[in-house]
């Protein structure tokens, strides 16, 4: 009977485990250990002490054990409480309470022991045997009739004389049916310790638990300040629970700085207050610095002065179990982060601001620590601590940390005496925010601080800068953030000394910027006017992203020489500010590639640093060498991410690019629907703001579709508003020509064919790069009539490094295979079409797999392997997400097992629909069944192995 009433019970302790408010994450073993020991308690008595750090989960242990025990039970609990600590028998008296009743069971001596001890009664105070033996016989009373479990939490803070009686019972509750379970701080002396019970050590919860538990109560939370919660609560469930609540919902989000202690709630605070507040003064001292110093810095042992410590003062915190020298590593490490966090919220402000001065001294060697040492010790504004900070934050800026540096631009801000220095710190504050940090919203209550000192925002070169990026960023207003860049530039260089302000070399790029999206010609003439008057004061990168981007066809070729060097002088610098100009200057002259590790390190640093403006533009420049070299899955993992990021922090205007590339991937494989999509969003947000940038890349996306579905007449159409026959006038014209020229053709203009090859070719771009050479070849052999276009195209394929543009090489193959098989060159035609179709087949290219496949079989070759949507292989994110949705699981619970957004899942369950063949998730099973001819197929792209880490 027994036995079968606890089955019972503990499907109710499963149940408690798995709902919402119970938080028994992780703590499947622990509760086995409760389900057996509650079976043997009810058939024959037994004892479990469980041990456990603070806030490990052992009250809800206990609370779980308590439910589940058997039906009818008597369940006896009593907790310590640390101020009744020395109150004779409290804790005795909390559990027999509840059996005063019974107490009539026992003989005279033995209640008159109960009654008097626990204060019902007066009289002689009985001796301790007496009363255990009372005590002992009453429990075994109550259990004739039903089961009892005693349930007793906190015992260090139990009175004594209650634990000398506990544990007489404990020892002796073998062959009743009375359960003995009991809970510890481990590290915490107790008299149970010398018993030798049976016990049970709580572990903190495996890292994937820690995920599991922090992601169920917070989805929301960003990854960054996720990852320093789950570091900072080392497996703690109380600590993985509590901490996302100290913080501000912006911290929460990333969009503002953590502090370098986290803040304690409540319930937190009390975890390690009374082991610190233990220590001797000295020793508290110590700890105190060693939270601060944040690195466990040894020399703090030697520190001299007013807050001098030493060795001996480590000695209690180390007996203690709160912090030691580690002998390994040479540093003053803390058992658990929370100590540190609670040693720093017990102190008083005055012996925190000490700490951070003799800390200060400490860290002369280490400038950004000991400014921020400084000014954490300052009491009123000082000018000096403020410069120091505001030096430390253009540092950390170039690290990649956008927020950090924002939050101490903005302590500088703080720390500043007068109004003027105190609004030019604020502007740089709000310049990173809309330029790095993408924190529009923050960026917008800067500027309006500033106003508020009565510093006007328009002549303030930083503060019109960052208003110029919240204009355009926010509402993509090029007109009102180019007019109020260019007064704001003409003011700050309006008889100016002999050296520009430093601002403004970070104005000129964001105008720079503005001009490059508008694509206007009279947007770009108030900054060739201001460069003209710098002279040789401009910004050697700013020179190389005008030179290729305003007018590559005139202004590049003299460029190239110095742009090269700039590229091989990225080969060891780290710093954003210095890679990403010299990373746009050359998009459109093909030197991405060159690029690609400084562009992965700004990946890196951008991700931790928290700037996702520069994490977003840093994924589309990749993204578009990964579409013009072939690695068009490589390129969609990072448009998932850079249009996820974009969502995320309202970055709609930075996310054009991610779209573009987006859009050309899908107009080239053959997905109509997309192209017209995300190509009609790009209209619908360009047209009306004039951006003329985005307006030509939808443009050239949608004449790229429709080559692929063989509607020439719109090819050609689309192409043409990205530039008429013969003008090579814009950047993006060197993107498009192929397809003019093809279009034209194959729509019966061969004189507007003509006229744009013989453009292209007289306009030198050939020598520009290996693809622009490769395009302006094979465009000139498209567009010649007769047989001197054999000639032609041998000339393309043969020069050097055309071959890292597949998709343009392909393509150039085809037309060459086309026009030797209307020669009825069988046997060459076949030599161009078959390597052509090879590589459409690995891009997943089909619209022009089939065409190269149709042209193969006219030349009496059949095509060796049919055309199946599984010849493009799943990437290995897409074959997860695929097998995880055959299982059963919606988008959501993929997303949170896979810490991706369901939005992003969605994507790439739409990806591998496309692949499989298929149009819905019942299809899924069987599609992935098969080995999908992969034995046909060659590997797919992988994404970068930086970008997947």
């Amino acid at each position: 009977m027994h036995t079968r009433s606890t089955v019972v019970s503990l499907d109710r302790a499963d149940s408690v485990s798995r709902g919402p408010d119970r938080d028994l994450v992780g703590r499947d073993g622990d509760l086995q250990v409760i389900r057996e020991f509650l079976d043997r308690a009810g058939d024959h008595g037994d004892c479990l002490v469980i041990f456990g750090e603070p806030g490990m989960g052992k009250t809800m242990l206990l609370d779980t054990a308590a439910e589940a025990a058997p039906d009818g039970a008597r369940v006896l609990r009593a907790r310590g409480v640390q101020f009744e600590a020395e109150l004779c028998y409290s804790g005795l008296h909390q559990l027999l309470l509840p059996l005063h009743e019974d107490f009539s069971l026992l003989g005279g001596a033995h209640r008159d022991a109960l009654d008097v001890a626990l204060g019902f009664a007066a009289g002689e105070a009985p001796s301790r045997l007496v009363l255990s033996n009372a005590a002992l016989t009453l429990l075994q009373a109550v259990a004739q009739a039903r089961p009892v479990l005693i349930v007793l939490d906190d015992l260090p803070w139990l009175d004594r004389a209650s634990l000398a009686v506990l544990g007489f019972i404990a020892r002796r509750v073998g062959g009743g049916r009375i359960g003995f379970l009991a809970a510890s701080r481990t590290g915490e002396e107790s008299f149970f310790d010398r018993l030798g019970l049976p016990e049970h050590e709580l572990a903190p919860l495996h890292p994937d638990e820690a995920i599991m538990l922090i992601q169920a109560r917070f989805p929301a939370l960003a990854p960054a300040v996720r990852d320093r919660i789950l570091s900072e609560a080392q497996g703690n469930p109380l600590a993985l629970l509590e901490l996302p609540l100290a913080l501000s919902r912006p911290q929460r989000a990333a969009l503002q700085a953590l502090p370098p202690v986290l803040p304690l709630t409540r319930r937190l605070r009390s975890l390690f207050a009374s082991k610190v507040a233990k220590l001797p003064i000295a020793s508290q001292q110590l700890l105190l610095m060693i939270a601060l110093d944040g690195r466990g810095d040894p020399r703090i042992l030697v520190q001299q002065g007013t807050h001098s410590v030493s060795v001996d003062d480590l000695v209690p915190a180390e007996q203690a179990g709160l912090a030691y020298l580690d002998t390994r590593t040479r540093r003053l490490t803390f058992r658990h982060p929370l100590v540190c966090a609670q040693v720093v919220d017990m102190a008083t402000v005055q012996a925190r601001r000490s700490a951070h001065a003799a800390l200060a001294a400490l860290t002369a060697d280490q400038p950004d620590r000991q400014a921020w040492h400084l000014a954490e010790a300052a009491i009123e504004p000082d000018e000096h601590v403020a410069g120091l900070h505001e030096q430390a934050a253009y540092r950390i800026l170039r690290r990649g940390d956008a927020v950090g540096s924002v939050a101490t631009f903005r302590r500088a801000a703080e720390l500043s005496p007068n109004n003027l220095e105190r609004g030019r710190r604020l502007a740089g504050a709000a310049y990173i925010c809309a330029e790095a940090a993408g924190d529009l919203k923050q960026a917008a209550q800067l500027l309006a601080e500033i106003d508020e000192i009565d510093h006007d925002p328009n002549t303030s070169l930083r503060a019109a800068t960052a208003a110029a990026y919240l204009a355009y960023r926010e509402e993509g207003d090029i007109e009102t953030a180019h007019r109020l860049l260019v007064a704001a530039i003409e003011q700050a260089t309006r008889g100016q000394g002999p050296h520009p302000p430093p601002s403004l070399h970070d104005a000129l790029h964001c105008l720079w910027s503005l001009c490059n999206q508008g694509a206007r010609a009279d947007l770009w003439k108030p900054l060739y006017r201001t460069m003209d008057g710098l002279g040789a004061d401009v910004s050697p990168a700013l020179e190389l992203c005008v030179a290729t981007t305003a007018d590559p066809v005139r202004g590049a070729a003299g460029a190239l020489d110095r742009l090269d060097a700039a590229i091989e002088a990225l080969a060891h610098e780290s710093d954003p500010g210095r890679i990403m100009p010299v990373a746009h200057a050359g998009v459109f002259v093909d030197r991405l590639g060159g690029c690609r590790e400084p562009l992965l390190r700004v990946h890196r640093s951008a991700r931790q640093g928290r700037a996702p403006a520069v994490l977003i533009s840093v994924l589309s420049l990749l993204s578009y060498d990964d579409f013009w070299s072939g690695q068009w899955d490589a390129a969609k993992q990072k448009l998932h991410e850079a249009i996820g990021l974009a969502e995320t922090h309202s970055l709609g205007t930075v996310a054009t690019a991610p779209q573009h590339v987006g859009a050309l991937i899908a107009a080239a494989r053959g997905d109509y629907d997309t192209t017209r999509a995300l190509t009609d969003e790009m209209l619908r947000w360009a047209l009306p703001r004039q951006i003329g940038a985005i307006q030509r890349q939808a443009w050239a996306a949608r004449a790229l579709g429709a080559l692929g579905r063989g509607d020439f007449e719109e090819a050609y159409q689309e192409a043409s508003k990205v530039s008429k026959p013969g003008d090579l006038g814009n950047p993006h014209a060197l993107w498009c020509a192929l397809d003019l020229v093809e279009a034209a053709v194959r729509s019966g203009r061969r004189s507007e064919a003509l006229r744009h090859a013989r453009s292209a070719h007289e306009s030198g771009i050939a020598s520009l790069s290996p693809r622009l050479a490769l395009v302006t070849a094979g465009a000139t052999a498209m567009a010649t009539a007769d047989d001197s276009a054999l000639r032609l195209y041998e000339a393309a394929l043969a020069i050097p490094g055309a071959d890292r543009w597949q998709f343009d090489m392909a393509r150039v193959r085809l037309a060459y295979g086309e026009r030797l098989r209307r020669a009825r060159a069988y046997l060459e035609s076949r030599s161009q079409l078959r390597p052509a179709l090879d590589i459409f087949e690995r891009l997943g290219a089909r619209p022009w797999a089939d065409r190269a496949a149709q042209e193969l079989r006219a030349t009496g070759q059949s095509r060796p392997r049919g055309w199946v949507s599984a010849c493009v292989p799943l990437t290995p994110q897409e074959q997860q997400i695929a097998d995880l949705a055959a299982a059963g699981l919606t988008n959501k619970q993929i997303g949170a097992r896979l810490f991706l957004s369901h939005r992003t899942v969605g994507a790439h369950l739409h990806g591998a629909y496309r692949k499989l063949g298929i149009t819905t998730r019942a299809a899924l099973r069987d599609a992935l069944a098969p080995e999908q001819a992969r034995e046909f197929c060659p590997a797919g792209e992988q994404a970068d192995d930086a970008l997947s880490a």
